[in-house]
């Protein structure tokens, strides 16, 4: 059976956040040389930084999650990928994570972002040191947010 992340949504997905990071941010999240869509998907996927990313529905839903994501959340790919992800927050967390969202929003990349985040069985962590950035599809539209932070502790 074919790992979820190699699915071609997955792949497409790995390559904006990828390609956003870099435009957005002016620095690769990967190290040079990857060669192909399915070579960033690889290296993304077991990448040694915590990468999610959700899209822009009215309550944006999980839409990737790497190795070290789905391990730190404590979910299967098909659980993580059809979590709200405001359920990554606690409530009385929610309303920094919107003001955060907010300010990815209008400036496009917010780095050295902190937080509280609970995993699926309720476990609480902080994350720290994380970059969020818009993502931007094949015509430069917004079309979701990413994060990435390599920094957590357990509470």
């Amino acid at each position: 059976m074919t790992p979820a992340w190699r699915a071609a949504a997955a792949v497409l997905q790995a390559r904006r956040i990828v390609d956003s990071h870099r435009l957005l941010t002016g620095r690769d999240l990967l190290p040079a040389g990857v060669p192909d869509a399915a070579g960033v998907a690889a290296a993304l996927q077991h990448a040694p930084l915590v990468i999610v990313s959700h899209g822009l529905e009215a309550d944006p839903v999980l839409n990737y999650g790497n190795a070290a994501a789905l391990a730190l959340w404590e979910m299967p790919w098909d659980k993580f990928t059809r979590t709200p992800s405001r359920l990554t927050a606690e409530a009385p967390e929610r309303g920094e994570r919107e003001r955060l969202l907010s300010a990815v929003s209008s400036q496009g990349f917010v780095d050295d972002y902190a937080g509280v985040r609970i995993s699926g069985t309720g476990r609480r962590f902080m994350i720290e040191q994380a970059t969020v950035w818009n993502l931007l599809d094949e015509r430069g539209a917004r079309c979701g947010q990413a994060a990435a932070f390599a920094v957590w502790r357990y509470l």
